[in-house]
């Protein structure tokens, strides 16, 4: 039987997480392996050489979890380590509270953990919901219908080797009022963070919303913001190949002894 570990950023007991394990049910035998704590906006951090507490438990009363003192990524480390009995065919993560789009990839949790099931040669998805209200189950439950036929596809044909599926997710209650699926590219986004200083020596980074542009086609952005599910493939080659020959040009040397 086809095993699927779900995880997510959000902490185990967030309802997207609940939603998406339960709709990968029919795929499967499916496990959860997720933080103990909302650990949003973790990157992909790895803990090392400090203890790991974790503690079992189910899921919408039957899906065996783990909950993980640790990062999204530190659950799936876990997972492959042997946490869990069986090596998963597929990772699946979300659904996050919130979108995932542009330079989001960098600080996401949620894409980290697919990202490091695909370094173990894992194929990995990640699910993000455009909307941050927890409180929005039917859009969830939407969010969870659109993820379905995604990972059954990716279990069918495979996904090329360090590349994951980033799935955002329009804030919509009723599956028909999506307009479709769109194959997307990383849009740009403007982050408007500032900071507040709470005490002497004690300080929060606080900001609004991130402004975006939403004109231009074909990115995740242009995508979610008209209503389409956005679909980007994001592999970890981060080499800026373009710059590769401007780079050259500049003909680096050491300097002399």
């Amino acid at each position: 039987m086809t095993s699927i570990i779900v995880t997510n950023d959000d902490g185990f007991d967030a309802p997207g997480i609940l939603a998406l394990a339960q709709a990968m049910r029919p795929l499967g035998e499916v496990q959860v392996c997720a933080p103990a704590v909302n650990q949003s906006a973790s990157g992909h951090k790895i803990t090392l050489f400090q203890d790991i507490a974790y503690s079992r438990c189910a899921l919408g009363s039957d899906i065996p979890t783990l909950a993980v003192d640790g990062s999204p990524a530190d659950c799936i480390m876990l997972a492959l380590l042997g946490l869990v009995d069986d090596k998963p065919d597929i990772v699946v993560s979300g659904i996050n509270r919130g979108e995932n789009m542009a330079q989001d990839l960098t600080y996401s949790g949620t894409v980290a953990a697919a990202l490091e099931a695909v370094i173990n040669g894992i194929p990995a998805v990640a699910f993000s919901l455009a909307q941050a209200d927890a409180d929005c189950l039917d859009n969830y439950r939407v969010a969870a219908q659109v993820a379905l036929p995604i990972v059954k596809m990716v279990l069918a044909n495979g996904l090329p080797p360090f590349t994951i599926l980033n799935v955002n997710v329009p804030p919509v209650s009723r599956l028909q009022d999506l307009r479709g699926i769109r194959l997307t590219r990383q849009g740009l986004r403007d982050y408007r963070d500032y900071l507040v200083e709470v005490d002497d020596g004690l300080v929060q980074i606080r900001g609004e919303p991130p402004a975006a542009n939403t004109d231009e086609l074909g990115t995740d952005v242009w995508a979610v913001h008209r209503d389409y599910v956005s679909v980007t493939p994001v592999h970890l080659d981060m080499t800026a190949h373009q710059f590769m020959a401007n780079l050259e040009a500049w003909d680096l040397q050491l300097p002399p002894p």
